[in-house]
């Protein structure tokens, strides 16, 4: 049985918020610190989830010794520094996505954890989740025949406000890297699987997007990639579209239906999937019935990768974390996005 692991988490936004609920529900993790650039922050944070130790710096919790792995979930920009920081200290990193603004700093990050030994993920939790490990193997052992097409869509529609994060430019906005990451990443996933991988690297790559004219952040953008054997994949997202968070996946003897791609297991939600065989009049249906919310499987996912020995996840692996950052890279210059500066 994997020991308990003690978490401390740098920040106290919506996301740290997510992750320190579901904590509390997962078989390993243990909250034991949280800081914050506030000290009233950290200590509002810490009665509301049980007395953890408040510091007041993100510097104080690094130097905690009882903290053996920190959840980052800061803004974008700061990523790179704090992990860095964290790695430095000898401490476990679980980032939120993107791990940083871009493929050059995700390799040096990465370089850091190898040198240091200490396990280093990029927080894509959807990759976690039995949902997600299902659907995978449903397209590596043929069920919808040879995979096709992917067709996967991370859209929200949020009236704009120039000082919200995900239009200002400071604070790594746009919805390439906010929401574009989710269907780089499970393209990425399932087209490998279609060949027996863990992932797949692209062959052709084209996109474009537009451009908000106040704030020339990305507010909408698609991309078309094909991947090894033939797959395409249609990916979009935006922060202004009516649009929805799905995932289609098509094959040549049939098609998988997948309504919750990056959030099943939410709060403990029961999610299904549909695989739609030709010919077959109704659709054979996969339910997931999750007895925690969904961060729990990503805090248990690291705590046992730890408990191996291991300093990588093997549902989110670095090899797999710097493809992505090349493929957001080029989904950003191709509509004409720079963080130089940020």
């Amino acid at each position: 049985m994997t020991a308990k692991l003690n978490w401390g988490i740098m920040t106290t936004g919506v996301i740290a918020h997510k992750f320190v609920t579901d904590l509390r529900q997962s078989r390993t993790g243990r909250l034991v610190a949280v800081g914050a650039r506030q000290m009233a922050d950290a200590e509002k944070f810490a009665r509301e989830f049980g007395g953890a130790r408040a510091h007041g710096s993100y510097r104080a919790l690094l130097a905690d010794p009882e903290v053996q792995a920190v959840y980052i979930g800061t803004p974008h920009p700061l990523h790179k520094e704090w992990a860095l920081k964290a790695i430095a200290a000898g401490k476990h990193v679980l980032c939120e996505k993107p791990l940083t603004l871009n493929f050059a700093d995700t390799q040096e990050i990465i370089h850091a954890a190898k040198a240091r030994g200490v396990l280093l993920m990029e927080a894509y939790m959807y990759r976690c989740h039995p949902q997600t490990q299902k659907l995978a193997e449903l397209v590596r052992v043929g069920a919808i025949g040879e995979l096709r097409l992917i067709r996967a869509a991370f859209s929200i529609q949020r009236d704009f406000d120039p000082e919200h994060r995900i239009f200002k430019r400071a604070l790594g906005g746009g919805a390439i890297l906010d929401l574009g990451g989710y269907p780089v990443s499970f393209s990425r996933l399932i087209a490998g699987a279609a060949i027996g991988k863990g992932f797949a690297e692209p062959v052709e790559f084209h996109a474009t997007g537009r451009l908000h004219p106040q704030t020339q952040t990305d507010d909408y953008a698609a991309a078309a990639v094909k991947y090894p054997g033939g797959v395409i994949a249609e990916l979009s997202c935006g922060s202004t579209v009516v649009h929805d968070i799905s995932a289609r996946l098509y094959g040549s003897t049939g098609w998988l239906d997948v309504p919750t791609p990056f959030f099943p297991g939410l709060e403990g939600r029961t999610d299904r999937i549909f695989l739609h065989r030709h010919g077959v009049a109704a659709p054979e249906e996969f339910v997931f019935s999750s007895p925690a919310g969904l961060y729990a499987y990503e805090a248990d996912a690291v705590a046992d990768a730890i408990a191996r020995g291991d300093r990588e996840v093997p549902f989110m692996t670095w090899a797999d974390t710097l493809g992505n950052a090349a493929m957001l890279d080029a989904w950003l210059a191709a509509v004409g996005v720079n963080y130089d500066g940020v």
